[in-house]
């Protein structure tokens, strides 16, 4: 019984939202028991089952982090109409928590980020992290082992990020743009401020920046934090967290049809979404993402031990995330949403007054009123709202 209702109040936090209408983030699930070590559950990939059937060109490639996971990664190197690829700027589009790659490939081809890139004469990469689920590969481990889930976005900053970012930047020559969504600018915040991929990077947009949490609005994920409900799950040995399962579909879809919808999304989203999404991450990024929370701060994983912290990091308490360090030359476009009960305006004024001497030519700030989180990836109108205004700052770069 308590399983279940914490699965009902992560559920209700990521995928129906507040009062402030949210979608997108956090909860549990089952143990382990899914798909062996190398091989995805499904051979089609991303490319077949949601780019090739629209008529877009779609690469499968494979890149193996430092750590040994095998991450997967879809390029789409030319738009519909097939043109020689010539000179394209690479992008590089990263999904948020329990979210793939797929994220950038929900709505129609008109109106999806990817597509649009691809459009526009970029040459776009779809990047998946480590335990979804084609890239739930690794060098010696299975999702069944214990050990291959001892990760939080931690590991996401140091390993798989910059795999994926070298692994484009040698494919293809160039720099590349980024474009993050929710924990996807999470990382790469905290990336920048330690100075790692800047050398291949031309510029960044961040949909739903997230560097602060302390100030979120959403009770249900403030009392999920407060509750301490992921360190319990972790404390049951449930180290995975997989909400994949055909009850908890039914029940997503069933309970945002009562709760309504954020500002810009189609009727019939939710069970595109849910066809696709959510997929897995580990219950220790779901425990540091709390302790962000609780404690309002951004830091590397804390044991709550001293001598813990000594052995991972050399000191007593976890290392911070300094956003100012990060440089004030590297050009930003960061869109935030006033109905965003995940990245509140008031944890984004953190993050801007942390950025306050950047260049001021090298800073965009887009608001939109009545954008939540989804909106940004699901929106029917994100593609004149964001998507237009962030391609137009990628053509400046």
């Amino acid at each position: 019984m308590a399983n279940s209702l914490t699965l009902i109040i992560f559920i209700s936090i990521l995928f129906c939202g507040s009062a402030a209408g949210n979608r997108a983030k956090l909860f549990p699930a089952k143990s382990h028991g899914s798909i062996a070590a190398v091989v995805p559950e499904d051979t089609d990939g991303i490319c077949k089952s949601m780019v090739e059937k629209h008529n877009y060109v779609c690469e499968e490639h494979t890149v193996t982090t430092q750590d040994g996971y095998i991450l997967s990664l879809q390029r789409i190197p030319v738009g519909r109409s097939g043109e020689f690829p010539g000179n394209r700027p690479p992008v590089l589009l990263q999904h948020g928590l329990l979210m793939d790659g797929i994220t950038w490939l929900l709505l129609p081809p008109e109106q999806s980020l990817a597509f649009l890139l691809a459009d526009n004469g970029y040459d776009v990469w779809l990047a998946n992290t480590r335990g979804t689920k084609y890239s739930r590969g690794h060098i010696s481990l299975s999702p069944y082992d214990p050990a291959y889930w001892d990760w939080s976005w931690d590991e996401l900053v140091a390993y798989d990020l910059p795999a994926t970012y070298k692994y484009v930047h040698v494919q293809t020559g160039q720099k590349l743009h980024y474009v993050g969504h929710s924990l996807g600018t999470l990382i790469a915040l905290a990336s920048f401020s330690k100075s790692q991929v800047l050398n291949m990077l031309r510029s960044a947009a961040l949909l739903c920046p997230i560097a602060y949490v302390g100030q979120m609005t959403s009770p249900l994920a403030r009392n999920s934090a407060q509750n301490f409900l992921a360190e319990t799950l972790y404390r049951w040995g449930i180290l995975e967290f997989d909400p994949r399962g055909e009850s908890v579909i039914k029940f997503l879809k069933d309970i945002c049809k009562r709760t309504g919808q954020n500002c810009c999304l189609n009727s019939s989203i939710v069970d595109v979404f849910l066809d696709h999404e959510p997929q897995s991450s580990s219950t220790k990024n779901m425990m540091h993402l709390s302790q962000m929370i609780r404690e309002g701060t951004i830091t590397m994983f804390n044991y709550n031990n001293k001598d813990e912290n000594r052995k991972h990091y050399g000191q007593p308490t976890p290392p911070v995330y300094k956003m100012t360090n990060i440089p004030k030359h590297l050009p930003l476009f960061l869109s935030n949403g006033g109905a965003d009960a995940l990245s509140d305006v008031n944890d984004v004024q953190l993050l801007l007054d942390s950025l306050k001497d950047h260049d001021g030519d090298k800073l965009v700030i887009q608001y939109r009123a009545d954008y939540a989180h989804a909106d940004y990836v699901m929106g029917e109108n994100a593609k004149q709202d964001v998507y237009e205004p962030l391609i137009a700052f990628f053509k400046l770069q």
